[in-house]
């Protein structure tokens, strides 16, 4: 007897004859039902279908073998028994298309199929079904388009990357992909973040039949260990990913990297994950002398790329609005632009902007009091877990739960406005003054100003304290630099007509020795260096200025 449906290859249980196996699995596909993975729920518990799939993943456990398998809809663990610990139906393995006959079952809370029979597809049907399982993931993976947030001629203009970004974003998790958030260490960065982390969780968990086990294994977020994303964090994201790959045969990763990413010195760090099958999309709005970014990555959302500033706009607003595209049921986010914008002083640049945002987070009773001190409670300990993810801590300073977060910033924003009040004195009592071609320029040597290692606020937010103090008391044209032996962090008033990124090539040009690099906004960012060059950086800081007209 020939099937012409199915390559049939007998099992593992051996004791039925052949006749036999194929006339029971032929009886049941009579009986079950095709069904699409998406439309199995807890009241089809103790029902039998047929579903068609790919093999995503195999798990042998010490019990039954666990088949992940995907119909495009969806994704359904099998669970087959042929013995503790023995790999049932050994001629099924990943990438294989199957048609399997299942009975729905439910087991801690999870759904998934008891499997009856699973047969393989012969190449002209696996060929067939994989073309409908493409345009079924394509379909599902199409953005919604709903209007922003805010009105914005920025967001406008980078609409089109942003459904690109979103569309990229949702094809990863119903292809079972393994997505990896990475973000700048502050307030608009942990904002961006996320806003995405809120967007794709929920995706992941219905992609994976309601398992919430999915949402960890399938999506990480992290903080950068600098404000690019630097060969370092490549290289830990490469080796967790090729160790999934291998012990539990996981994709590759789509990495999105975010409130980072644009400029040259992220490039390597980029360009290395590829080389090991990741993909990237970039979503900034720092400034870059070049763009050598956008030719490697999927999508490359900035608006610099579209003659915009990125002082105008931040990465947790456009990451917001990003969000609400990969997911437009996401909860929880209508005040992170707001929060993001407040906190990279965007209102400084575009306060209409901000205050659309502001208006919309007052409705979710965030006041623009609330949203400083949370930005506090954030850049404060985004200081002592560094590195780590922190999911359920920053899960809770955002706001789930709300009462919970109220008590938290009740309780940590006063102390930490008693830590700032501490460093701003320091730095006052320290920093040094003078005028330099009509431009009042105050220096903070750190490492002689400072005490070490953990101290807050952290060199960059001592030197914003103190600009803005002098700021607030008539200074228009100011500039305000931290000095260390390895680099120095400015901050300068619009007046002042200061550029970070002109300064840094000003250095390259003047001392290709000290080998500087770094990068921010035009008003504000940092530069590194070599420490033996100190000195001579610091004297070209003050011709540079002298220079400006």
């Amino acid at each position: 007897m020939k099937n012409n449906k199915f390559d049939y290859k007998k099992n593992s249980k051996s004791s039925k004859p052949f006749v036999k196996d194929f006339r029971e699995f032929s009886e049941n596909l009579d009986k079950a039902a095709h069904i699409n993975i998406c439309d199995i729920s807890i009241v089809n518990k103790g029902d039998s279908f047929s579903i068609f799939g790919t093999v995503e993943k195999v798990v042998q456990t010490g019990g039954p073998t666990i088949f992940s398998v995907s119909d495009g809809t969806g994704l359904l663990s099998l669970k087959a028994f042929d013995g503790a610990g023995v790999r049932a139906y050994p001629h099924v393995d990943i990438g294989d298309a199957v048609k399997a006959i299942v009975g729905i079952e439910e087991y801690n809370g999870e759904l998934e199929g008891e499997v009856k029979k699973i047969w393989k597809l012969d190449e002209k049907d696996k060929k067939e079904f994989l073309e409908k399982l493409v345009k079924i993931e394509k379909e599902r993976a199409q953005v919604k388009e709903i209007p922003f947030l805010a009105e914005s001629p920025i967001l406008d203009k980078l609409r089109a990357k942003m459904i690109k970004a979103a569309t990229e974003i949702r094809l990863a998790v119903i292809q079972s992909r393994p997505i990896i958030v990475r973000h700048h260490n502050d307030t608009d960065g942990y904002s961006a973040g996320f806003a995405l982390e809120r967007a794709i969780l929920p995706l992941i968990e219905k992609q994976h039949m309601g398992n919430t086990k999915a949402a960890w294994e399938y999506l990480a977020r992290a903080p950068c260990a600098a404000p690019f994303y630097e060969l370092e964090d490549s290289i830990k994201d490469t080796s967790l990913s090729l160790r999934n790959a291998a012990k539990f045969s996981n994709k590759m990763p789509l990495i999105v990297i975010v409130d980072n990413g644009s400029g040259q010195e992220d490039l390597m760090g980029i360009l290395q994950g590829k080389v090991h099958g990741s993909d990237f999309i970039v979503v900034d709005h720092h400034g870059f002398e070049k763009d050598v970014i956008t030719e490697h990555v999927l999508t490359h959302i900035n608006p610099h790329l579209e003659g915009e500033s990125g002082a105008s706009i931040s990465a947790g607003m456009l990451c917001a609005e990003l969000a609400r595209l990969v997911n437009n049921e996401t909860k929880n986010i209508t005040q992170i632009p707001a929060l993001a914008g407040l906190a990279d002083r965007i209102d400084l640049e575009n306060e209409s902007l901000v205050n659309k945002y502001l208006e919309l987070a007052q409705k979710e009773g965030y006041s623009k009091e609330l949203l400083s001190d949370l930005s506090l409670v954030i850049e404060y300990v985004s200081t002592r877990v560094r590195f780590m993810e922190a999911r359920e801590y920053f899960e809770v300073v955002f706001g789930e739960p709300r009462a919970q977060q109220k008590k938290l910033v009740g309780l940590m924003a006063p102390h930490i406005k008693q830590l700032d009040a501490k460093g701003l004195a320091i730095a006052k009592e320290n920093a040094i003054l003078e005028e330099v071609n009509g431009i009042t320029v105050q220096k903070i040597m750190i490492e002689e100003t400072f005490p070490g290692f953990g101290f807050f606020p952290k060199p960059g937010r001592s030197v914003g304290l103190v600009h803005d103090f002098l700021k607030s008391t008539g200074k228009k044209k100011l500039i305000s630099a931290g000095v260390m032996n390895t680099a120095i962090t400015i901050r300068a008033t619009t007046e002042a007509n200061f550029s970070v990124h002109d300064f840094l090539s000003y250095v390259n040009e003047k001392l290709p020795n000290a080998f500087a690099e770094g990068g921010g906004h035009k008003n504000a960012g940092s530069i590194n260096y070599l420490p033996k060059y100190k000195a001579k950086v610091l004297e070209l800081f003050e011709e540079f200025i002298k220079k400006q007209k």
